[in-house]
């Protein structure tokens, strides 16, 4: 079973172990978190660690403070025996043993060797054209640093209307003329 010890700053390490066969843990300040932060920079949904072919890794949920590793955030974090990773402020330790460490190479190992399982005299035998390495692009959205000057002078020219609309029928409430009218009549003078 991994072993996961998280250790939030000036507080007892929280050792946790989880069946390999497990593929999500999900950690946070939340009660409904498999691992419940004790730790005021942890977001309440903050990351998940999740079951990958040959090994886990450590998803940020797009959480405040992030995951990092060596002072530097990420949003995925490929979990190798012995790392440690920061969630928040909280030191997150994950630790395998040695029978796990196997499992994992032979489990990946395992999809490399699939290929040459192949029947004899079969069309596996006719010779195939090479395979070509596929490449996934991954979309991650940029951060957002605030928004756009687009946005903001269109939120100011709605909040003008509305003031001036409100101010047009007031006035007409009140001295029973259009206060276009009365601009203009007084322009006029």
């Amino acid at each position: 079973m991994p072993r996961i010890t998280i250790t939030v700053p000036e507080k007892n390490p929280q050792p946790y172990r989880f069946d390999l066969g497990t593929q999500v843990v999900t950690m946070g300040r939340e009660l409904n978190n498999d691992i419940v932060i004790d730790c005021g920079s942890v977001s309440k949904h903050h990351a998940e660690m999740r079951r990958i072919k040959g090994g886990y890794e450590l998803r940020d949920l797009g959480s405040t403070n992030g995951v990092s590793l060596n002072e530097m955030h990420h949003r995925v974090i490929p979990l190798l025996n012995g790392l440690n990773v920061k969630v928040g402020d909280a030191t997150f330790d994950f630790l395998l043993t040695e029978a796990e460490i196997e499992t994992l190479e032979l489990e990946k190992n395992a999809e490399v060797a699939a290929p040459l399982l192949k029947p004899a005299n079969s069309e596996f035998d006719r010779p195939q054209p090479s395979p070509v390495a596929r490449q996934y692009a991954t979309y991650e959205p940029a951060e957002s640093s605030g928004s756009s000057f687009g946005t903001i002078f269109l939120a100011m020219t709605l909040i003008t209307i509305a003031f001036l609309v409100g101010l047009h029928m007031r006035h007409q409430k009140e001295t029973g003329n259009s206060l276009i009218e009365s601009i203009q009549s007084r322009t006029a003078r």
